[in-house]
C-alpha cells in the first residue's frame, strides 16, 4: 500500500538569530543616536539607563567595552564641539549604518535587485533587455541584432539549400528606456514636530534617511537634494540627516516649495518629483518687505492660497 505524502506548513518555536554582545548593543545604539540627533553622550546615558533596567550587559561585556569597540571599529571619534570643548562624535561610517538601518526598517520588504533605474513602458535601444524580439529597423545598433534568431528566420524563409540572409530576416532583442529621476525631499523642522511631547521629528528623520539610502543605492543615476523648512527654507546634505533638530519655527511651506521648485529647474532630467515630510498645516509666509506673516490658529486662507 502506497504511503500518501501530505503537504503543509511546519511550525516550530522561533529561534532568534545569534548576535554578539556588540551587535545587540549596536542596533539599540543606532536607534538612540537617531533620537538624540547625533548626541553621543546623551545616547550613551540612555543606553546605560536601559542597561540598568533590562540587564543588557554583564561582567564579561560592559557598556565601557562597547564604547571601546565603537572606537576600534571606527564608529566614533574624538572631536572639538562648537563651544570649543572636546567630546565624542559619530563618524560617516555610523551615519551610513543609521541610514541602512532606516532603509531596512521602512523598506525591508523590497526584493533585492541589480543596480539600475526606473524602467518605462517605452521600448528603445536602451540598455535593459526585455527578452523579446522585434524586426530590425534602420538605425538599430548592429550589436543589438540577435544572430541566432536572425539565422533561424533565414532558414525558415529561404530554406537550407538556397540559404540567404536578408534584411527581412534580421531581428533585434528589444530593450527599454531607463528613466532618470530628480528628487527633492522637504523636511519640516518647525516646533510643532515635537509639540505636546509628541516626537514626530525622529520618524521623519527615519523616513528621510531610508528614502535617501534607497535612492542612492538602488538608483545611483538619480539625483537627490534635501531641504528643511521652518520660517525659511535651506538645503542640507544627506550626511546631516541624523543630526536634524526642530527649532522655534513656524511652518513656511511656501518657502520650502519655492526652493524645491528652484532646485528642480536646474536639473536636466525630464522626470522630477518632490516629497514633503510634515506634520500639518502651513502657518507662516514671508512678505515682500521681508517680514513674516504668522498664524498658528487654524487654516489661514492668506497663507494656504500661496501654497
Amino acid at each position: 500500500m502506497e504511503k500518501s505524502i501530505k503537504k503543509g506548513f511546519f511550525f516550530k518555536p522561533y529561534e532568534a538569530p545569534f548576535l554578539s554582545p556588540f551587535e545587540k548593543l549596536f542596533g539599540l545604539f543606532k536607534e538612540l543616536i537617531t533620537h538624540t540627533s547625533g548626541d553621543f553622550d546623551e545616547a550613551i546615558d540612555w543606553l546605560r539607563q536601559l542597561d540598568v533596567e533590562y540587564k543588557l550587559t554583564d561582567a564579561s561585556y560592559t557598556i565601557d567595552d562597547f564604547i571601546e569597540d565603537l572606537k576600534k571599529k571606527g564608529y566614533i571619534r574624538e572631536e572639538i564641539k562648537d563651544d570649543g570643548t572636546s567630546g565624542t562624535g559619530i563618524t560617516a561610517k555610523t551615519e551610513r549604518a543609521i541610514r541602512q538601518q532606516a532603509l531596512d526598517q521602512i523598506f525591508g520588504s523590497l526584493n533585492k535587485s541589480g543596480r539600475g533605474n526606473h524602467t518605462t513602458k517605452y521600448s528603445s535601444s536602451g540598455d535593459e533587455l526585455t527578452g523579446e524580439f522585434r524586426a530590425y529597423a534602420f538605425g538599430d545598433a548592429l550589436d543589438s541584432i540577435s544572430i541566432t534568431e536572425s539565422l533561424r528566420n533565414a532558414q525558415i524563409n529561404n530554406g537550407v539549400d538556397q540559404f540567404a540572409l536578408t534584411e527581412n530576416d534580421l531581428v533585434v532583442e528589444d530593450a527599454q528606456f531607463k528613466a532618470q529621476m530628480s528628487t527633492i525631499l522637504m523636511i519640516d523642522i518647525s516646533h510643532s514636530m515635537i509639540l505636546y511631547g509628541e516626537d514626530r521629528i525622529t520618524p521623519a528623520k527615519k523616513v528621510a534617511m531610508a528614502l535617501a539610502e534607497l535612492i542612492t543605492t538602488r538608483y545611483p543615476k538619480d539625483t537627490l537634494d534635501i531641504l528643511v523648512f521652518g520660517n525659511d527654507a535651506w538645503p542640507i546634505a544627506i550626511k546631516d540627516l541624523p543630526y536634524l533638530k526642530v527649532g522655534p519655527y513656524h511652518t513656511n511651506t511656501v518657502a520650502g516649495l519655492q526652493l524645491a521648485m528652484d532646485m528642480l529647474r536646474r536639473k536636466r532630467n525630464t522626470n522630477k518629483q518632490i516629497f514633503m515630510i510634515t506634520d500639518g498645516k502651513p502657518s507662516c509666509v514671508r512678505e515682500k518687505d521681508g517680514n513674516y506673516y504668522m498664524n498658528s490658529n487654524g487654516l489661514d486662507e492668506y497663507i494656504t492660497e500661496q501654497c
